[in-house]
């Protein structure tokens, strides 16, 4: 085929369904680096609660957009999609093949097709209202992401309810404009030839992966790992710290959980997380061409169907 715009690669996918370590095989067959789009990975020192590549990993092919910003501060969608961009244009001129990995729906198709969310000022009254309802006056979380599942279902079911930032974002946006967020996403012709990749496994034995991922990450120091940034100042109410597994592990230090508590809580929050990732990556989805990883010849197979549609 004819291609005129410049390739990128999508790895997609649920968390736990094996991305990393398939995309740098194929990277490392493809002359490929890897972009990460998982807004977790973007947090230095938060390694084993993130499930962070591991050093071996990032030394196998370049990587970009992994430990870039500390824990206390902010990586906008608007600056992601910016770095992103800047990545791929970087691997284009050194006539390397960009791959763009992760499966957080909303980073990834910033970058792919220009999606941003709706430009509204911030409302610093209606945020700190919403968020007095939500935490100082313990209505919690639940009952925030329950207003925003009554105006908007549809924007509901993609932000996760403990990400109360977000979901105020959403309330005061239909708020100020009177319509849903959801309904306000702008898309875009792709600057970019898309190439995407899912990848899928049946629901049980994701969810066992799961749980096995976790019960590792104890296993391999996640509670001292919280410790230390606790120790470093770092407040568990930040944004970065909100990432599934950190608030819990605070809890366990503090005396109101105990491990085995804060890893079912994980478990049972993650499965949660990997039905929400399938709103934004659909199995029905034609742009999509699905694998499961856990086949013996899947990683030549992909490698084949790559370069078949390059």
């Amino acid at each position: 085929m004819t291609v005129t715009k410049p390739p990128l690669i999508l790895i997609v996918g649920p968390t736990a369904v094996g991305k990393t370590k398939l995309a740098i095989q194929l990277a490392e067959q493809l002359n490929g680096e890897i972009i990460s789009a998982d807004s977790r990975l973007f947090y230095r020192g938060m390694d084993i609660g993130t499930a962070k590549p591991s050093r071996e990993e990032l030394a196998r092919v370049p990587h970009h957009l992994i430990d870039i910003v500390n824990p206390d501060e902010t990586l906008s969608l608007a600056v992601f999609q910016q770095k992103a961009r800047d990545a791929i244009a970087e691997i284009h001129s050194r006539n390397h093949l960009p791959f763009l990995v992760g499966g957080t729906g909303q980073y990834i198709r910033a970058v792919t097709e220009g999606w941003m969310p709706p430009e509204v000022k911030p409302n610093a009254k209606m945020r700190d209202e919403l968020e007095r309802l939500a935490l100082r006056e313990e209505k919690g979380l639940e009952w925030l992401h329950d207003r925003l599942k009554i105006l908007d279902p549809e924007a509901a079911e993609k932000i996760d309810a403990r990400n109360y930032r977000r979901t105020i974002r959403a309330l005061e946006v239909i708020f100020t404009t009177g319509r849903k967020f959801s309904g306000q996403r702008g898309r875009g012709d792709s600057p970019y030839h898309l190439v995407t990749v899912g990848l899928i496994r049946p629901r049980v034995e994701l969810y066992q992966r799961v749980d096995e991922r976790i019960d590792m990450m104890f296993a391999n120091g996640f509670i001292d790992e919280v410790k230390g940034l606790l120790n470093m100042g770092y407040s568990p109410a930040l944004p970065g710290m909100s990432a599934i597994g950190y608030r819990e592990c605070v809890r366990v230090i503090k005396g109101e959980l105990t491990t085995e508590q804060a890893k079912a809580e994980m478990k049972r929050i993650t499965r949660i997380f990997v039905r929400r990732q399938a709103n934004w990556f659909k199995e029905s989805d034609p742009q999509i061409r699905w694998f499961d990883p856990k086949e013996k010849s899947v990683a030549g197979e992909i490698e084949q169907y790559i370069r078949n549609s390059l």
